[in-house]
């Protein structure tokens, strides 16, 4: 959507629902009474920006830290930072890392609010303005873009705690209190429901309405709709929900990702050619990022990201959230082989001959990063940008990905720029479906019934981007599923994913417990060794697989507190 100010509560004078136990009635706060609001088209067009600006982005939400440094992914290169609670234990009913929570739920009030107090108008006062039709028929999609948005506010909220309560209209504190606790397939039930009765309502192309006539890439369309089904499909499907491997499920989320491909078929879009424009900050209007972009939460010109994480030793630079060796280690070789598979790597040369999504998305010792380094990174011990000095890298790399290299975080010259959240894309949509048709089929060669792609076809589209060779044939269930994971990590690192596909697949001890990094030694007559290892072993605790509810709800509330965090 355009970049503008929203309209505050204050002004508006509303007081969202942010959790279960401190809910505000809107009637109650309010300073302009509801005809104010429902005078202007603007005024409502208001909340629909505050829902926007609720959906999910992550550019640093745990002081610096993304979601990733919980994970395998990367380590934040600040001890002490309160994204570590999530892997030390830290955390629990009285910390309950509850951001989303109220996040969500602060969303869903208005979403409710827009739908029962402020639809069916007609502002008649306009009706003489010469883009009333115009502005008449983006006002009537608001109310399917607020059912879209609930919709993907409640799969947030669902995917974190799973039996959740459900509130679909506008009401008051002791009615909001009294809701509920629904299982998880109600909550996908809704989703599903939801996103089947809006999808042939909702714009396709906002282009087509004439005014504005640009792209409007951060609002919801059909397209968003279909993808929004299809993950949550995904998800119902998964070992979390889906307890007893009921099969149809699998197969439902691999018709839902086909809905989006057929869909993205008539709109002319398909996957970017270069992967790396998907997270420019001008993604929004790049024509070839266009092809793949289904939706994205672009949020206003800034550089804090990159003052998070450009490498340290640079001015302003917080060294920030840092690639793990074990995301290294994932990408392949340009032959389609895993390093310890492939006799061609060189363990002293490693990160020669890689797929190029490595480059696209980990700085690595001797790269010019970023465009405003004066001198190449030296990760190696006693560099410059190295662990030995405070906040470095712990684990010899620094991020890419979503950082803008033009940035320039100096005192002196600073710019800043916008940064686009990518929240549904085509490439994760292959991978999703390529998911679905492994489990439903039992394996990665077999195209269902109705269905035009095995999983390993769905696959290869994604590698043939990356200019990898296709997946090996004739691997069996277990080897085709590492492949697949393999793959979901890779392509899809830092943007959010892998922290809940670790949950969903109930397989995060296998990939959490031990974090590596790479030690970089210099020799006296310049040459560096490069020694693997282990930076930390870590814990697991399966209560973790699902987030605790805050105390305070549970409490007034009554909500059955999550497995293990009574």
């Amino acid at each position: 959507m355009k970049l503008k100010n929203i309209l505050l509560s204050a002004t508006l004078g509303i007081a969202a629902l942010s959790s279960c136990s401190d809910k505000m009635d809107y009637k109650e706060y309010n300073v302009y009474d509801d005809e104010y609001i429902k005078e202007m088209f603007g005024r409502v067009g208001g909340f629909m920006t505050k829902i926007y600006n609720d959906l999910e982005s992550d550019f640093g939400n745990y002081s610096g830290a993304v979601l990733a440094s919980a994970t395998d992914e990367s380590v934040y290169s600040h001890p002490g930072n309160q994204i570590e609670d999530f892997y030390n234990g830290a955390w629990g009913p009285t910390n309950a890392k509850s951001s989303t929570w109220t996040r969500c739920w602060d969303g869903i009030s208005y979403c409710n609010l827009v739908l029962d107090e402020f639809s069916g108008l007609t502002f008649p006062e306009y009706v003489l303005d010469i883009y009333y039709k115009e502005e008449m028929a983006q006002y009537r999609n608001y109310e399917y873009e607020a059912r879209w948005a609930r919709a993907f506010f409640y799969f947030e909220l669902v995917r974190q705690y799973k039996n959740i309560p459900l509130k679909t209209r506008h009401m008051n504190a002791d009615e909001a209190n009294a809701l509920p606790q629904m299982p998880s397939d109600s909550i996908f039930k809704f989703i599903d429901d939801e996103c089947a009765a809006i999808k042939d309502s909702i714009f396709v192309d906002y282009t087509t309405i004439g005014y504005p006539t640009k792209s409007e890439t951060g609002r919801a369309n059909k397209l968003a709709v279909l993808a929004l089904r299809a993950r949550a499909a995904l998800y119902h499907a998964s070992p979390l929900f889906n307890t007893n491997n009921d099969k149809s499920l699998w197969l439902e989320a691999a018709k839902r990702c086909k809905e989006v491909f057929d869909q993205a078929s008539l709109q002319s879009m398909t996957l970017a050619g270069n992967y790396s424009k998907l997270f420019n900050s001008d993604s929004w209007k790049d024509s070839d990022a266009q092809k793949e972009l289904i939706f994205g939460v672009r949020l206003a010109a800034s550089n804090a990201f990159e003052k998070y994480n450009f490498p340290i030793g640079m001015e302003n630079a917080g060294g920030g959230n840092c690639p793990t060796q074990n995301l290294v280690d994932a990408f392949e070789t340009v032959n389609g082989l895993a390093i310890n598979e492939d006799p061609e790597y060189d363990p002293q040369n490693p990160y020669a001959n890689r797929d190029k999504r490595l480059g696209y998305i980990v700085a690595c010792n001797g790269e010019l990063w970023p465009n405003s380094a004066n001198n190449a990174l030296e990760t190696f011990v006693g560099g410059a940008n190295s662990s030995s000095v405070t906040y470095g890298t712990p684990t010899g790399y620094y991020l890419k990905k979503y950082c803008n290299a033009g940035t320039i975080i100096a005192n002196t010259g600073s710019n800043s720029f916008y940064h686009i959240w990518v929240a549904f894309r085509l490439g994760e949509i292959y991978l999703d479906y390529a998911e679905a048709v492994l489990n439903y089929t039992g394996d990665g060669y077999t195209k269902p019934e109705g269905l035009s792609m095995s999983a390993a076809d769905a696959i290869n589209k994604i590698r043939k981007r990356a200019g990898q060779p296709n997946i090996a044939e004739g691997l069996s269930f277990a080897e085709f599923t590492k492949k697949y994971e393999n793959e979901r990590f890779v392509e899809l690192a830092f943007e959010g994913h892998r922290f809940f596909d670790l949950r969903r697949w109930k397989k995060a001890p296998e990939y959490l417990k031990t974090i590596r990094k790479m030690t970089i030694t210099k020799n006296a007559d310049e040459t560096l060794i490069f020694t693997p290892g282990t930076l930390e072993t870590r814990t697991w605790d399966d209560k973790w697989y699902l987030f605790p509810f805050p105390q305070k709800d549970v409490q007034v509330c009554g909500y059955e507190q999550n497995p293990g965090w009574k």
